[in-house]
């Protein structure tokens, strides 16, 4: 279990609520209106009692209760406006604070979500943080900081009044509030170290549930649903066990508290009693001492719970806090260069290397290519060559550890993430689709475009037909990961919108693989046409659908082992040779040997 966060954590988010210090001036002195009005309630109580009830002055008594009834409705007008004002505060603050993180979220590079160096921050824990996590500081900034404040300011102005009333009484009631201080250090520490680690498992609960919906096909499809049940159902009760446990320590921290406190308000009575009775004090300042200790006695209270909940909520902070604080590896440089308008595409790899953080092979190794405008390159060969890596280094997702990219001679360490990004279209292995309209998902490519421009690239990608076919043709809702349209489907979807984007470089990373064959043979028609005047870097396992590629580059263990033509390569090359005849046959390349070839090992 780790280290209890610092409470003066939550000092940092102060500076969220600086936009609104005038709402929190008026909060403050709603607050400062409604704590008094309560303190107020004690001297009328007083009158109503001397001057009234025993006096037996029925003006007097009436007079009394006007003026209580004054103060009640200051009390209630002054509440009320305070609690509209924390509530949208708290409630504020976590919008600013979800926005914030979420925000830079999208600054970091993927690296950071895929690592196995942070392993326990996939999408879900990271999601946990961003709704449970701001939950728990909206309700200590929208709730717990103001009933905190109320009760302190009640705290000292009942302390004063009874001071004022009855020293020698109060002294006793005094004496237990301090004494709840050593309990509300000792629980506080074991609530706040217990908080941090209830919030790690409801956050790996969603992690879990995340993931098991998210592949809900493939549990159903191995049986999985009892075993599913079964983490889900040790995860939930692991969660539970440390709730319970969290919230037995501030039961301690709270009982104790109003133990010692009301223990000595029942010593006060019995003194405030026999006073009474010697003639040492009427009957109203008695009511009025009691009235006053039972708010010190509940303030104390409350706030010995309140410190329960900052506890809580400095662990949330620091969770949060840790996300903010984690600086992306790929930033853009101080001054970037410029990128030529328009980019040729002129791509150069100079010595790359590059292995993944928290793994020993290197995924690419002193890798040598250059790629010139408009050319078309094909990367073949065995899963695991650092075919898809070579184009994640391209789109910058990561940096080389050794050697240097160029686009059209500049480094690419040199240029601004965006730009780099502007000038190429991805459409991966498996595309990923948002919630949304065909429409909206076509203008993650260019949010500017025409339905003209839509219309067109969808029948470039041979998606017309079924977009058209759909209930609301591109107004029509896809859903969650575009989960309403088959494979073949989401994947030409996915090539409208890279070719939406008009790029000057095409990365294709198997971007035919889930398509029918009719369908596949129009689509690589129409990506023919398209990447003719661009550079094109395609990944395909089927080398049918990149024979005719200007060049083929043969990939083996990070390593560049051959290039050329798919004629050259079959006299040249024993890897690309045993792909092929594993593919098309034996009888795949003329005057080629008629056994398979192994590959090199």
């Amino acid at each position: 279990m780790s280290l209890p966060p610092d409470p003066r954590i939550l000092l940092r988010l102060l500076g969220l609520l600086r936009p609104y210090r005038w709402r929190l001036v008026l909060a403050g002195l709603a607050l400062l209106a409604a704590a008094s009005s309560v303190l107020l309630l004690g001297q009328g109580l007083r009158l109503v009692i001397d001057q009234g009830f025993l006096a037996e002055d029925l003006t007097r008594l009436n007079q009394a209760l006007v003026m209580m009834l004054a103060v009640v409705t200051v009390l209630a007008c002054a509440s009320a406006l305070r609690y509209y004002l924390v509530t949208w505060i708290g409630e504020r603050l976590a919008a600013d604070l979800r926005r914030r993180v979420f925000d830079h979220l999208l600054e970091l590079e993927p690296g950071f979500f895929e690592s196995a160096l942070h392993g326990d921050r996939g999408a879900g824990e990271i999601s946990a943080r961003l709704t449970a996590d701001t939950s728990v500081l909206q309700s200590l900034f929208g709730s717990s900081v103001s009933l905190a404040l109320r009760n302190l300011l009640m705290l000292l102005g009942a302390v004063s009044l009874m001071l004022v009333t009855q020293p020698w009484l109060s002294a006793i009631v005094l004496l237990g509030i301090p004494a709840t201080v050593l309990p509300i250090l000792w629980f506080g520490r074991r609530v706040r170290r217990l908080s941090r680690y209830s919030q790690d498992r409801v956050a790996e609960l969603g992690r879990y549930a995340g993931e098991s919906l998210a592949g809900i096909r493939t549990v159903q499809a191995f049986n999985h649903e009892a075993m599913a049940r079964r983490d889900y159902g040790r995860r939930v009760e692991e969660a539970f066990a440390s709730a319970v446990e969290r919230t037995r320590q501030r039961a301690w921290l709270t009982g104790i508290a109003m133990l010692v406190v009301f223990a000595a308000v029942g010593v006060m009575l019995w003194q405030g009693g026999q006073a009474v009775l010697a003639g040492g004090m009427t009957a109203g300042q008695l009511s009025a001492f009691v009235f006053y200790a039972v708010l010190a006695a509940g303030a104390v209270a409350a706030l010995a719970e309140v410190a329960g909940d900052v506890q809580r909520a400095a662990g949330a902070a620091e969770r949060l806090l840790e996300l903010l604080d984690t600086r992306p590896c790929i930033q853009a440089p101080a001054s970037p260069t410029p990128l030529p308008d328009p980019v040729a595409g002129d791509i150069r790899l100079d010595g790359v290397s590059f292995t993944y953080p928290g793994r020993e092979v290197p995924a690419l190794q002193r890798l040598d290519l250059h790629v010139r405008p408009g050319e078309r390159i094909a990367l073949v060969g065995p899963s695991g060559g650092g075919k898809s890596t070579l184009l994640a280094l391209l789109l910058r997702f990561h940096d080389p550890d050794s050697g240097t990219l160029r686009l059209d001679g500049i480094d690419l360490r040199d240029l601004a993430p965006r730009s780099l990004r502007r000038a190429m279209g991805l459409v991966s292995q498996e595309p990923t689709l948002f919630t949304g309209t065909a429409a909206e998902n076509l203008r993650y490519g260019n949010p500017e475009a025409s339905q003209d421009a839509l219309h067109d690239a969808a029948r470039d990608a041979n998606a017309l037909a079924f977009i058209e076919a759909l209930p609301h043709g591109f107004d029509t809702p896809l859903g969650p990961g575009g989960v309403q349209l088959s494979g073949g489907q989401r994947q030409r979807l996915a090539i409208a919108r890279a070719l939406l984007k008009n790029p000057r470089v095409l990365l294709l990373d198997e971007a035919t693989s889930a398509l029918d064959a009719e369908s596949e043979r129009l689509v690589q028609q129409a990506l023919d046409r398209l990447m003719q005047g661009r550079t094109s870097i395609v990944i395909a396992h089927r080398l049918a659908t990149v024979v005719a590629a200007d060049r083929l580059l043969v990939l083996d263990g990070g390593r560049l082992v051959a290039a050329g033509r798919h004629s050259e390569l079959l006299e040249t090359s024993p890897l690309y040779r045993h792909l092929a005849e594993l593919q098309f046959g034996r009888q795949s390349g003329e005057g080629t040997r008629s056994t398979a070839c192994r590959p090199p090992r």
